[in-house]
């Protein structure tokens, strides 16, 4: 059930807040529990099965760790195993099948070769998967922890606002407010606010930047130009920006709603001069994730700069891995790791000496290309498109101007504006100018900026509209 649908906008979230809202506050967790678990089995009944599954063997390994007597140790290795074993079947099994089948038809001449397994991929399987590590880790960590309760956990895994794509909550962020949190009017009233507005962000920017970039990048590259190639890889960094950037949004503005306060998951990242910059605001909660979980436990930058140099690797090779099994994912993750150590290595100082424009061309520059390995995921028809971006091959000028009219110009040109912190500023500004947050005045101008986002964003997803959801993949 996608957070921008109709049914999920005006049937399950009034329901569920209404009932929440009417029942004593003691089984409120069970009922948020409950309609998790259906907004969950709205994408398939079976997907639920292994959800549930997963909790069940994630409380029983976190119940072990939080024992005084128990082999912390062991059960924390079995319990990593187990989720890593659980999301290398459902999503990367295919996929060494696939390399194991390639390797032994040019080494092994009668090689019969593996059949693919062909399992489907349960919806947000790398988030919960990653949240239930967290848990274990934490508890581990944690020999003070307090009692574990299975609605409680099983609630940390399966709270439907951040279950399908994040953000990833860490268990020791969220776990005193899953025991015991205020609802608040004005807590509500930021909530609705902030799912308007990333509601907005995914159906008008996300989903018109997606059109053109569906459109060029799914062209075959002999058949459009390097402008166009461009244009492509341009509005697929506003399609994926705007798209999960709304989500988070919509995400943590449904937990205001219930009293939860999920922390950020985007900054602007779009306005770093540095890849080092552009991960400190991009997908917030992966980034330290992966820096809490991995690259400190490797040994983090405390083992000297190549150590260092390797940990940041590994930690970017499992970070392209963990969006997909495509060998374009893997490349995407050592480009940006690779760009990370040229500035470990003191590019990072060139650029804080270069004028801003300078070396926010730079951070843009990489990161688009990044792009186009996350897009196509035909490890040759990414380095095709790259080299058309560059002038290789042959450019087809006649396509040019078929992916652009004054609407999409004008999306386009709002996209740009949205990803830096002008509007930032702009209602800095409008806020001075009302007289503040509190006046009437500014109630009654947001009010009907908000109203207008949502009447509009309403209009175009009941007008049946290009409305897919990318990271429902991962």
């Amino acid at each position: 059930m996608l957070f921008s649908s109709m049914v999920f906008i005006f049937v399950f979230l009034p329901v569920v807040l209404l009932v929440y809202y009417l029942a004593p506050r003691k089984i409120r967790n069970f009922l948020l529990l409950l309609f998790s678990i259906v907004f969950y089995a709205w994408g398939g009944v079976s997907y639920t099965a292994v959800l549930i599954v997963s909790i069940l063997f994630n409380y029983l390994f976190a119940r072990q760790l939080s024992r005084d007597r128990s082999p912390k140790k062991l059960w924390l290795s079995i319990g990593l195993i187990f989720n890593i074993s659980l999301l290398f079947v459902f999503k990367y099994l295919d996929f060494f099948i696939d390399n194991i089948n390639e390797v032994g038809l040019v080494f092994i001449p009668d090689f019969v070769g593996l059949d693919e397994a062909n399992i489907v991929l349960p919806l947000g399987i790398s988030f919960f998967t990653f949240q239930q590590m967290s848990l274990i880790w934490d508890v581990y960590r944690n020999p003070g922890v307090q009692k574990l309760r299975f609605i409680n956990t099983a609630l940390y895994i399966s709270l439907f606002p951040q279950l399908i794509a994040g953000p990833i909550v860490r268990y020791n962020d969220i776990i005193d407010q899953i025991k015991g949190r205020v609802e608040t009017l004005n807590l509500i009233n930021s909530g609705i606010k902030r799912f308007i507005l990333g509601l907005f962000k995914k159906i008008v920017f996300a989903n018109s930047c997606g059109a053109i970039a569906d459109s060029i990048m799914d062209s075959h590259v002999d058949d459009i130009s390097t402008p166009v190639a461009w244009l492509g890889v341009i509005s697929y960094a506003f399609q994926i920006y705007f798209d999960f950037s709304g989500y988070s949004d919509m995400a943590i503005g449904l937990g205001r709603m219930f009293g939860f306060r999920i922390l950020e998951n985007f900054n602007f990242p779009y306005i770093s001069r540095s890849i080092k910059e552009f991960w400190r605001r991009w997908h917030i909660s992966l980034s330290s994730w992966f820096r809490d979980y991995v690259y400190i436990p490797l040994g983090g930058n405390r083992l000297g700069s190549h150590r260092t140099y390797f940990n940041l690797l590994i930690v970017f090779l499992l970070t392209g891995f963990w969006h997909g099994a495509t060998w374009s994912f893997v490349f995407w993750g050592i480009f940006h790791g690779t760009f990370l150590i040229i500035e470990r290595l003191g590019f990072d100082k060139i650029l804080n000496r270069l004028p801003k424009v300078i070396s926010w061309g730079y951070m843009m520059l990489v990161v688009l290309i990044g792009w186009v390995f996350f897009r196509i995921e035909n490890f040759n028809d990414a380095i095709n498109f790259v080299g058309r971006l560059f002038g290789f091959g042959e450019d087809n000028e006649a396509l040019t101007v078929h992916f652009l009219d004054r609407e999409r110009i004008i999306i386009l040109a709002l996209a740009a504006l949205a990803s830096s912190t002008f509007f930032l500023k702009l209602k800095i500004l409008g806020t001075r100018w009302l007289k503040g947050e509190t006046s009437l005045y500014y109630k009654l101008v947001s009010g009907t900026i908000i109203t207008i986002m949502l009447l509009y964003s309403v209009l175009l997803i009941n007008s049946g509209s290009y409305n897919p959801f990318i990271y429902f993949r991962f």
